[in-house]
């Protein structure tokens, strides 16, 4: 289990960091929370690039301890990064965009297309996670 808890914290962590650093600071597309100033869009991007750092961070401690430990599995470590970076875009796509209305992926356009491809490569990721966690658990119990 910590395999796949290292590799999703991780997984969560790089999809985040992405996030932040294309759609935020590089194409400025939106901010983590739009419904205020652009000065408390900046402050909520400052924690949400906070939250994304400790999740790396506290990934890569784990991922140092399978490896002290012996216990590092790739399959199930790969498994759990595609599943929580998949996760994350899905969760951010439907309920911070739609179900919350924290933030649009833009503004301005007819986001649809936006909405799409965003859910789309969410819903690849997380299928790709869930197989290869699954194909990782019967080739262990088949061993």
């Amino acid at each position: 289990m910590r395999n796949e808890l290292s590799g999703a914290m991780l997984g969560l962590g790089i999809a985040a960091f992405v996030d932040e650093t294309v759609f935020h600071q590089l194409l400025h597309w939106h901010h983590f929370y739009d419904g205020s100033t652009p000065a408390a869009g900046l402050v909520s991007d400052g924690v949400f690039h906070a939250f994304s750092w400790f999740c790396t961070v506290a990934a890569l401690f784990l991922f140092a301890d399978l490896r002290r430990r012996r216990v590092y599995s790739g399959p199930r470590w790969w498994g759990g990064l595609l599943t929580g970076a998949g996760a994350f875009q899905l969760y951010d796509g439907t309920i911070q965009h739609k179900l919350l209305g924290l933030h649009q992926i833009r503004y301005d356009v007819d986001v649809a297309p936006y909405d799409w491809a965003w859910n789309i490569v969410a819903v690849a990721l997380l299928a790709a996670g869930v197989v290869l966690l699954a194909r990782s658990r019967r080739t262990a119990v088949a061993a």
